[in-house]
């Protein structure tokens, strides 16, 4: 199945710097920025800079330098944000969203790593 990306989407204006962003982390293929709307004490987003519309997309599509770097990213993130174990923090939770059951808001692939504070279950019944 082909992926439809929609470079209109508010990431995408983020990384051609149409809209403005305090990054907290980037690299050659990553950008990792605060959330508007945090829900956690610390609720950071990590995009990968090429045109991912969902996990699924950017594990089918994209390099594996890209990947990577990426995957890699999230765990210097965590650990710069002193949230993962391994910088004496009490870990942290990573959320995807991929396709409308998900409620994906934003199609371009990203992740949400919450941390800071106790999250409590995965899911409501």
């Amino acid at each position: 199945m082909p992926y439809a990306y929609d470079d209109q989407n508010v990431f995408a204006k983020i990384l051609r710097q149409e809209i403005p962003v305090s990054p907290i982390f980037e690299s050659d293929h990553t950008l990792a920025f605060p959330d508007i709307s945090p829900q956690k004490a610390t609720h950071v987003l990590v995009i990968p800079k090429g045109a991912y519309r969902c996990f699924d997309h950017f594990v089918q599509a994209a390099s594996d330098a890209e990947q990577l770097d990426f995957f890699k990213s999230v765990a210097q993130i965590a650990k710069q944000l002193g949230v993962s174990e391994a910088s004496g923090g009490n870990g942290y939770r990573l959320i995807t969203n991929s396709g409308p059951d998900s409620h994906q808001e934003v199609p371009h692939f990203h992740i949400h790593l919450l941390g800071g504070e106790p999250i409590g279950p995965l899911t409501s019944r």
